[in-house]
């Protein structure tokens, strides 16, 4: 099953966005941290790369799961992988707090996980 990135969708949603905040493109660009010529190629079709695309939803607030399709059946994360995201996210954590609070919950997981396998055998 191969993702596909609904970049006509990203891009539509995007321009709302500007549109509600009555800004020129520029100024997105300007804003976002990317460059003008990038949204050009992103408006004739031409996909983001991971870095334009991050800087854009986290200047829009939006989300790029919204945007990819997944066939079918839509992947979820696993619980671990989302924890971990949230916590090397959290602006009030310095990085090896994050780190610390990583391998105490990694160990506690596993712990949990395997004493539920065990008990369903």
């Amino acid at each position: 099953m191969k993702e596909q990135f609904h970049n006509e969708a990203f891009f539509n949603t995007l321009d709302a966005h500007r549109e509600a905040k009555k800004l020129t493109w520029k100024t997105v660009a300007e804003q976002a941290q990317v460059s003008a010529s990038t949204l050009t190629r992103i408006a004739q079709g031409k996909r983001p790369d991971v870095d334009t695309l991050a800087a854009l939803c986290r200047w829009s607030g939006l989300s790029a799961n919204d945007f990819i399709g997944y066939g079918e059946v839509a992947a979820r994360p696993e619980p671990l992988a989302e924890i971990v995201a949230h916590l090397r996210a959290d602006k009030n954590l310095k990085p090896e707090g994050a780190k610390a609070i990583e391998v105490m919950i990694r160990a506690a997981y596993e712990q949990f996980r395997k004493e539920r396998a065990v008990g369903e055998g």
